[in-house]
């Protein structure tokens, strides 16, 4: 196996600490103006909520922009926060986003994407922080998230859940967790002198663990990951009572990520793209691969004997910028192939008197409605592409944003409130801010998105700044302001289309879940001349799978007459 450099070159020479050395100069995320926040948001109700609701909101916002006001004294508390930490937001973006939400991780919360066949370079340069540093128009990006996606994992906790991260402890892992037809393995990736396993090394170890569990074992522990996380919370504290089990959960936690080895999966020949995503998104269900996971570790990469290859992240540990951009730089290159050391791998059960078998069988079961249930279509127009659209002064992102408003409207016959997250890496420890493309005109959203100095990307984007307001209630201790409550707050958020632009040269296959049964999630990649999109949404079986990317592709033609428009 050759190295293989992807994206931009890479210096050959590493030196230790180089993704951080433009660190002290990014700027901490600002607070926005308080006034200005609450225009935007008014401005942004318009066309999705009743004219009777709007009046009531600018009631509601008028009494919260007082002078002396609640609204006045939450702003000052943030602001007290911003000057006595690196990012006023991102803790409580993590907790309210992530941690305290009880739904399964895995679908929900979880991204997943497909990758192409390819090499890769190797994992010392995220080790030794001597990946390149990144920039964006000329300034450089955090670069701390990538501490978060290896030797990370999430923990259940009643309420609310916590994230581990062991990569930069003084005791940091050298072993990898492997788990085939659901029995789990620890694998050694490091000699004894510190370098690391060659190809042929790794290959061995993977084979022998494959002959060690030719059969899938009647309890897949990884499925538990799959469950309400309260419901896995208590497992889990169940779970580790057991001295056997919690070195075992310990191993997994710690491990620098977990690799995957599937059985094939029935496939239709004209659905292999789908049910790959599928499979790297959720196993396919009981019945297939999904008991063969950890769904909370920050990082897994999933192999399959029917050549399906691709990695599952945790989008509480670190933002799926992250996972991408390490999945395809991470394994490892081909060092000396002549092994000289003795090599162990260590195959380990947790035993199932520690949880009722009833329990995994109702588990089963909901995994099987959710994988059923969810309608994921993979769709490449092939009409035009980047190079057309920016050759008729279009934003390709615009056009995307747009074609997407226009099919649910012609489905529901409604606006409806639409979300596309945008990095706030700019920002010291930046996760991400909304981007709220629904607007009153489209001739002001495409200005919007044309706009190089974006509000929601220089951290002036509204939800933020509303979460922050909001959480901030319990640091003052003052009664949460109507405002909040309002159903306005509800519409503007319970986003109906939540969506994400994957920028690739590469054919990976990218995608996250609908975080609600009712929404659409669509992930797309605007390529020079077509665009590829993955759209999902969980739907009754009897659903015609193909009606709502029929849909889409309708609006994104008709709306070829849009470049003559605003050229």
């Amino acid at each position: 196996m050759k190295p293989c450099t992807l994206g931009k070159p890479v210096a050959a020479t590493l030196v230790a600490g180089r993704n951080l050395t433009q660190q002290n100069i990014v700027p901490s995320l600002p607070v926005p103006p308080l006034k200005q926040t609450c225009e935007l948001y008014l401005s942004f109700l318009e066309p999705i909520v009743e004219a009777e609701e709007l009046k009531q909101t600018e009631i509601l916002v008028e009494e919260f922009l007082k002078a002396g006001g609640v609204g006045e004294r939450l702003q000052r508390g943030l602001e007290r926060k911003a000057s006595n930490t690196e990012n006023w937001l991102t803790d409580d973006y993590v907790k309210f986003e992530y941690l305290d939400r009880r739904k399964p991780v895995v679908v929900y919360s979880n991204h997943g994407m497909v990758l192409p066949h390819m090499n890769f370079r190797n994992k010392q340069e995220q080790i030794s922080d001597t990946l390149p540093v990144e920039y964006m128009g000329g300034k450089p990006l955090c670069m701390k998230q990538y501490d978060r996606v290896l030797s990370s994992c999430r923990i259940p906790g009643p309420k609310t859940d916590t994230l581990v991260f062991h990569a930069k402890t003084s005791n940091a892992p050298k072993h990898i967790s492997v788990v085939h037809n659901c029995q789990f393995f620890v694998l050694d990736v490091y000699n004894s002198d510190g370098t690391l396993l060659t190809v042929d090394q790794l290959y061995v170890q993977l084979e022998r663990i494959c002959k060690a569990s030719p059969q899938t074992t009647t309890e897949p522990v990884g499925i538990l990951t799959t469950q309400n996380r309260d419901v896995w919370s208590r497992t889990y504290s169940s779970l580790i009572q057991d001295e056997t089990n919690k070195e075992s959960l310990s191993a997994i936690e710690r491990s620098i990520f977990t690799v995957c080895l599937d059985r094939a999966t029935p496939q239709e020949p004209d659905e292999m793209r789908s049910s790959a995503i599928l499979q790297i998104l959720h196993g396919g269900g009981s019945q297939c691969n999904s008991g063969n996971r950890w769904f909370d570790k920050g990082l897994q990469f999933v192999i399959g004997e029917d050549g399906t290859c691709g990695a599952n992240g945790s989008h509480s540990a670190a933002d799926g910028t992250y996972n991408k951009l390490l999945t395809i730089i991470i394994i490892t290159s081909t060092l000396q192939t002549n092994s000289k050391y003795v090599l162990t791998i260590v195959h380990f059960n947790l035993p199932v008197h520690t949880y009722r078998h009833r329990d995994m069988l109702i588990n089963f079961s909901l995994l099987h409605r959710m994988a059923r249930d969810l309608n994921l279509r993979v769709t490449v127009f092939e009409h035009f592409g980047k190079n057309y659209l920016k050759a008729h002064k279009m934003s390709p992102d615009a056009f995307v944003q747009m074609a997407l408003q226009l099919a649910y409207y012609r489905m529901y016959q409604q606006c409806c409130s639409t979300f596309e997250p945008a990095s706030l890496r700019m920002f010291k420890l930046g996760r991400v801010a909304g981007i709220h493309s629904t607007s009153k005109a489209s001739a002001t959203f495409v200005k919007a998105f044309d706009d190089p100095n974006i509000k929601a990307v220089n951290g002036q984007a509204i939800e933020g700044h509303l979460l922050g307001l909001r959480m901030q209630t319990g640091e003052e201790n003052i009664s949460m302001p109507e405002l909040f409550t309002d159903s306005s707050f509800t519409k503007a958020f319970n986003y109906q289309i939540s969506t994400s632009q994957v920028i690739s040269k590469s054919s990976s296959l990218p995608c996250v879940g609908p975080e609600t049964p009712d929404i659409y999630d669509v992930c797309y990649s605007v390529l020079s001349d077509r665009i590829s999109l993955i759209v999902s949404r969980f739907e009754p079986p009897n659903t015609c799978k193909v009606k709502n990317a029929e849909c889409l592709i309708e609006a994104m033609v008709d709306a070829l007459s849009l470049p003559t428009i605003y050229s």
